[in-house]
């Protein structure tokens, strides 16, 4: 399951992300480390790709919460009918 936010696993040994920021947003994280070593980890450098990889995140946070919603009322669906 490939998509524009998801980078590959030879990009992402190239570019030496951890395992565990491996997600759907690691193609995002890509040019985020990038800028940040350029630019030595100025807090002020780096917005654009810094609020990109966080706005990801958040939706990602989001798609998982719904799915979690609607697993539990089914289970609780089930239930009732039980």
């Amino acid at each position: 399951m490939t998509s524009s936010t998801t980078a590959s696993q030879s990009e992402l040994k190239a570019h030496r992300v951890p395992v565990q920021w491996r997600d759907g947003c690691s193609a995002l994280i890509i040019p985020l480390n990038v800028c940040r070593r350029k630019s030595l980890y100025m807090p002020w450098e780096c917005d654009h790709e810094r609020h990109a990889y966080e706005k990801c995140q958040y939706d990602d946070y989001l798609r998982r919460m719904k799915e979690a919603a609607k697993l539990k009322a089914a289970a609780a669906e089930a239930a009732a009918e039980s």
